[in-house]
């Protein structure tokens, strides 16, 4: 069995922003030593769950994938078709797992058997970017051949009609080659609008500079906007207009899976409440006041912290956030 939120998904409106989320789908399987449950198998994968957590925070959602035709694909698509998420199937091979084995603090260390290839829906794939307001990538799906070079492509393209953001969410045990994945983040970080990562993806990338001096440089290459999370110690976001930093919210961790993940959708909801996606929103987005960076890091906040209050990628709905 997998765990997931039972209750039905809510549509959002027509008029909303469509957002398409290129990235890797795959199942997580669970290893809890602190509980009685043992092994569970969850939905997962970077991508997927910021679809998820995007779509439960009302945004048309579209999620360019792959899963096989087994039945953990069958887990994935009832997965994403409960929560309204619209699926671009691109491969054939067997469905993605990670491993997760949860420590005493309940964070997560990741063993993957991944493919990632979408070339079997190339040209759908395309047709919903350039339809698109908004465009997000990251993990796996940016650095993993023979996929990553489809994905760039589709960033690329994206750019004249969307907004787009980027997350490394940086998987060592998939990409060892620590200067490779450097090169490509930043191409990625070059062709997005919004980044966002983790303090452990920033040391690991560059161990030689602190994660905020990363941040800014990254900040440097092209982004409007840029963020760092940091687990209990809290968010900090950076833009031309200086800086915003917070306290993580105060919660009992079930665990931590799928947090980042809740972040990035959050920030996502919350610059589409804000009116600042796409091309019509990028001038918006560039001169966003402190005050507005402030509001956008807490609702993000918030996200992740309802997320880390229960178990597994489960993010919240927008009737639990609340507005921005």
């Amino acid at each position: 069995m997998y765990a997931t939120d039972a209750s039905p998904a809510r549509l959002p409106a027509a008029g909303d922003s469509r957002l398409t989320v290129i990235g890797e789908s795959l199942v997580d399987i669970i290893s809890d030593p602190r509980g009685p449950a043992g092994i569970q198998a969850h939905p997962g994968g970077s991508p997927l769950n910021v679809a998820v957590g995007a779509a439960r925070l009302d945004l048309r959602t579209n999620l360019v994938t792959h899963y096989g035709a087994d039945p953990h694909g069958l887990m994935l698509e009832e997965h994403l078709q409960a929560n309204g998420v619209q699926v671009i199937n691109g491969g054939t091979a067997l469905t993605s797992t990670a491993l997760a084995t949860l420590g005493s603090d309940g964070a997560a260390e990741y063993t993957f058997k991944i493919t990632w290839a979408i070339n079997g829906a190339s040209l759908p794939a395309l047709a919903a970017v350039k339809g698109s307001t908004h465009v997000h990538t990251g993990s796996i799906a940016t650095v993993l051949p023979p996929g990553e070079q489809a994905t760039l492509v589709l960033v690329q393209a994206a750019r004249e009609h969307a907004t787009v953001s980027y997350d490394p969410n940086c998987r060592p045990a998939i990409s060892p080659d620590a200067a490779a994945a450097r090169r490509q983040a930043e191409m990625f970080v070059a062709a997005s609008d919004i980044v966002k990562a983790s303090d452990e993806d920033l040391s690991w990338l560059y161990p030689d500079r602190t994660p905020e001096e990363s941040l800014q440089a990254w900040l440097e290459l092209g982004p409007a906007v840029v963020a760092l999370t940091r687990g209990a110690a809290g968010p900090i976001i950076l833009s031309g207009k200086g800086r915003v930093e917070m306290a993580a919210e105060p919660i009992q961790v079930a665990d931590t899976v799928g947090a980042g993940d809740s972040f990035m959708a959050g920030l996502i909801s919350g610059l589409a409440q804000l009116e600042a996606l796409g091309a019509e929103g990028r001038q918006k987005l560039q001169t966003l006041a402190l005050d507005q960076l402030h509001a956008l890091a807490s609702y993000a906040n918030r996200a992740a912290a309802i997320t880390c209050s229960r178990k597994g990628a489960n993010p919240p709905r927008s009737a639990e956030l609340g507005p921005l």
